[in-house]
């Protein structure tokens, strides 16, 4: 296994040797720093697993090294704890709102600081973990989040709303309060054009948080959302889901590398929607829902969904869409009754030329 790499900066050198030799015997790579700009450049060459820093530290002191570091890319996602003599409220908000992951406060204890350690070195872990670029790897994220101190309020005490078909959650135009959860049901969210016509954005699934983007960008709503079906929406409010995003810098940075998924999985439906023949948008349309819907690709498929929804899924008439839905029909890829479409050969419509 390999071992992990700790940078301690602390200016009092008996306390430096101590915690330093704590760490060794339970296997850790420990480098040491006297002072905080010995530390910012040893964290830049480096680049440990873990930061350990003092606060009361002369010249530059422990918040201005986590401000430095936060301003470099080599360093702004490295897990930081700080050493302080002092436990005022105060303080560990200071340190916190800045992105210090935990606290130590002196006189601490053998077990203290390596509980301390072995836990930022876990979250670290879960929250570097790879990721499915989907809703799922989104909500998957957000659960392991979840783990860190700051925010495990997200998804508590919030309000859950009632839904019926067809009911809107939000509307394109609005200006966003709230970050959503779907605890149960299905939401489709959609464009409108000048003529009225809709274009459908994304599909969410009972797990899938949604409505986040225009959040961030601090931006009225660019699409309206509206249930599928009966289903329940849990809302977050903005101020506890922006605590995700200030809590933890590690946190902060995949998030956005996450959204910067999702931005790209979007372009590149638009981008079937221009070249891609209809036939095959409506093939993808299906297993997209098929993707979003169901985990077992190898069974068949069933859901309720307009034909209307299914054209503004690929960009087309409805008509052109009923004609293609009974081309499939008739080719045992799919069957129909009523609204009910069932899916019967996933790997050929994922496989349809163009």
């Amino acid at each position: 296994m390999e071992t992990r790499k700790i940078l301690l900066i602390e200016d009092n050198p008996e306390m430096r040797e101590n915690t330093a030799e704590i760490l060794e015997l339970a296997n850790y790579e420990v480098l040491t720093a006297k002072n905080g700009k010995e530390g910012v450049q040893m964290a830049g060459q480096s680049e440990p697993d873990l930061i350990i820093c003092d606060i009361m530290m002369p010249e530059l002191d422990g918040y201005g090294v986590l401000h430095l570091l936060g301003k470099d890319d080599r360093t702004s996602n490295i897990p930081f704890v700080f050493l302080t003599a002092k436990a005022e409220k105060e303080d560990y908000r200071k340190g916190m709102t800045m992105g210090a992951d935990d606290y130590l406060t002196k006189p601490y204890d053998d077990v203290e600081l390596l509980n301390a350690v072995e836990m930022r070195l876990k979250k670290s872990d879960r929250v570097k973990r790879s990721f499915d670029r989907s809703a799922e790897g989104l909500d998957q994220f957000i659960q392991e989040a979840k783990s860190f101190d700051l925010i495990v309020k997200l998804a508590e005490d919030k309000k859950v709303k009632l839904l019926k078909k067809r009911e809107t959650i939000y509307t394109e135009g609005s200006f966003p309060s709230n970050v959503f959860f779907l605890q149960k049901g299905k939401v489709k969210a959609y464009k409108s054009n000048d003529n009225g016509k809709e274009y459908i954005t994304d599909l969410f699934k009972e797990g899938d948080f949604f409505g986040y983007l225009d959040l961030l960008q601090g931006e009225p709503y660019q699409e309206t959302a509206i249930a599928l079906e009966s289903s329940e929406v849990a809302m977050i409010p903005k101020d506890d889901f922006f605590n995700l995003l200030q809590g933890n810098r590690e946190v902060a940075s995949k998030f956005i590398k996450m959204l910067s998924n999702e931005i790209k999985d979007r372009e590149e439906r638009l981008l079937q929607l221009a070249y891609n023949s209809v036939r095959k948008r409506v093939a993808q349309a299906l297993v997209m829902l098929v993707n979003r819907y169901q985990e077992d690709r190898s069974k068949p498929f069933s859901m309720a969904i307009t034909r209307e929804d299914i054209a503004s899924m690929v960009g087309t008439a409805t008509e052109t869409v009923i004609r293609t839905l009974s081309d499939f029909k008739d080719e045992r890829l799919v069957d129909m009754k009523g609204s009910l479409i069932t899916v019967l050969d996933y790997d050929k419509l994922a496989r349809m030329r163009n």
